[in-house]
C-alpha cells in the first residue's frame, strides 16, 4: 500500500512539472515577506519565513539542430539510440573531462530526442532485469 500511495505521490508532482513547462510558461511559488522577525508567530498562528521563488521553464531552442557538426554529419534516430544507452559512462566520464558531452547538440531534432529516449528506457529497462533476477 506504501508503495502505491509513493508511485501515486510522484507521479503527481511530475504531471505538476510536465504541465507547468508548457512553452512560455513560469511556475513561480512565493511567500510573502513577512513583516515581523522570520520565525516568529502572527497572532493567526502562521509562522513567518523568508521569501522565496522558484521558476520551473523549459528550455531554450537548440541553435544547432539540423547543423553538421565537426565530422559534418547530423546525429538522427540511431544515434540517439546508442547515445542513450551509454548515456550512464558518458556523465560519468563528463565530470571527469568537461570537453565529453551527454547529447548532442548536432542533432535533427524529434527524431533524436525520441531515439535518445529510447536508448535511457534501454537502459533503465535492463537495469529492472538484471535486478529482477537477483531476489
Amino acid at each position: 500500500m506504501m508503495k502505491k500511495l509513493v508511485f501515486f505521490i510522484l507521479l503527481v508532482i511530475m504531471l505538476v512539472i510536465v504541465t507547468g513547462c508548457t512553452p512560455g510558461s513560469v511556475i513561480k511559488i512565493t511567500t510573502p515577506e513577512p513583516n515581523s522577525i522570520a520565525g516568529s508567530p502572527t497572532p493567526s498562528g502562521q509562522i513567518n519565513v523568508p521569501g522565496f521563488k522558484i521558476q520551473i521553464t523549459l528550455p531554450g531552442p537548440n541553435p544547432q539542430i539540423n547543423v553538421a557538426g565537426a565530422d559534418n554529419r547530423i546525429a538522427g534516430i540511431l544515434l540517439g539510440i546508442w547515445h542513450g544507452i551509454i548515456s550512464p559512462v558518458t556523465m560519468v566520464l563528463s565530470f571527469i573531462n568537461p570537453n565529453i558531452q551527454i547529447y548532442e547538440v548536432h542533432n535533427n531534432g524529434a527524431q533524436y530526442n525520441l531515439g535518445f529516449l529510447i536508448g535511457v528506457a534501454i537502459v533503465f529497462l535492463f537495469l529492472g532485469i538484471t535486478a529482477g533476477r537477483r531476489r
